[in-house]
């Protein structure tokens, strides 16, 4: 996978495509703001969708978000940068497939999605307590 494929995927996918420039997007894909940052000089791609200031995180909520990174969140992951929780996937870019970003976008989605009830990024729990608030 390289730069220019992924730009053809998110043509193809995104409900509206707010800035391309090839190695960074912003669009809206399921009612989700989502960025796409691609270094192909250092083999990365990273897929991240806003969720919360991270002001409003209480402490149980962000043990919960903790918790799902371990056995709910599967491949997408909560993290925290610039003040905001963000659901994010981060991957090498040219070991990726098509079908594995297709996925990749929909699990950074349902996370943000399931941020407050599930905490999962899709129907699979690996082990785990799945304790949610």
């Amino acid at each position: 996978m390289n730069s220019r494929s992924i730009d053809s995927i998110i043509r193809e996918y995104a409900d509206e495509i707010k800035e391309d420039i090839i190695g960074y997007w912003e669009f809206v894909y399921q009612e989700f703001f989502v960025l796409v940052i691609t270094d192909e000089n250092h083999n990365r791609l990273r897929i991240i969708s806003p969720i919360t200031p991270e002001k409003k995180l209480s402490s149980k909520t962000l043990r919960t978000c903790m918790a799902a990174n371990f056995d709910r969140a599967l491949d997408a992951r909560y993290a925290i940068s610039k003040d905001y929780l963000w659901s994010a996937f981060i991957h090498p870019l040219k070991e990726l497939t098509d079908g594995q970003f297709i996925d990749a976008l929909n699990q950074v989605v349902s996370l943000a999605t399931n941020y407050g009830t599930t905490y999962t990024s899709s129907g699979l729990l690996f082990g785990g307590e799945n304790d949610v608030e």
